[in-house]
């Protein structure tokens, strides 16, 4: 029963992908024209409008008729549903072989050491693990940066310092002579 559930799963996963390649991007009718309007999804609502009215030319509207199958509907593009966790306490109700983890941006990083290490435990996947990767991936490359400008110091300082004069400048900014 199990298997033919994840191959139904699987199926569906597919699917899903398959049809997002064909579904529009729909925008906010206008916000291509103004630069204060965000592209994010408004209903259109006006009395004339182009968009509700659905006439040609004029960008598509979100209709029933683009939605997923409903067995891959509100899961993670990897097949696992999501959970958002807060504390180590909430890892105790989730389910490693159907659901994947969320560790919430509130969370500090002491606690989300420690929510990776039970997660590790009990090898539950955690989805967004890859931010303090990437985090210690910029700063050891501004250490080696750093590093590297300590390393030049020494050869700068040994050459010697160019004195320049200045010329006097009066009114106007004009040299006197």
């Amino acid at each position: 029963m199990k298997e033919q559930n994840a191959a139904l799963m699987e199926k569906a996963l597919r699917i899903r992908a398959k049809l997002k390649k064909k579904k529009p991007d729909f925008v906010r009718q206008e916000s291509w024209r103004y630069d204060r309007l965000k592209e994010n999804w408004r209903r259109p609502k006006g009395i004339d409008n182009k968009m509700r009215r659905k006439i040609k030319g004029w960008p598509s509207t979100v209709n029933i008729g683009y939605r997923g199958p409903k067995a891959s509907r509100g899961l993670h593009p990897s097949g696992y549903e999501e959970v958002l966790i807060h504390n180590v306490k909430e890892l105790k109700n989730v389910d490693p072989k159907t659901q994947a983890v969320r560790i919430a941006h509130t969370v500090g990083g002491r606690t989300k050491a420690q929510i990776l290490a039970e997660a590790r435990k009990k090898k539950i996947i955690v989805l967004n693990v890859g931010v303090k990767e990437e985090k210690k991936k910029r700063t050891e490359k501004v250490e080696t940066k750093e590093k590297e400008k300590e390393e030049k110091k020494p050869a700068e300082e040994e050459k010697p310092k160019v004195k320049r004069k200045r010329a006097k400048r009066g009114e106007g900014g004009k040299e006197e002579h």
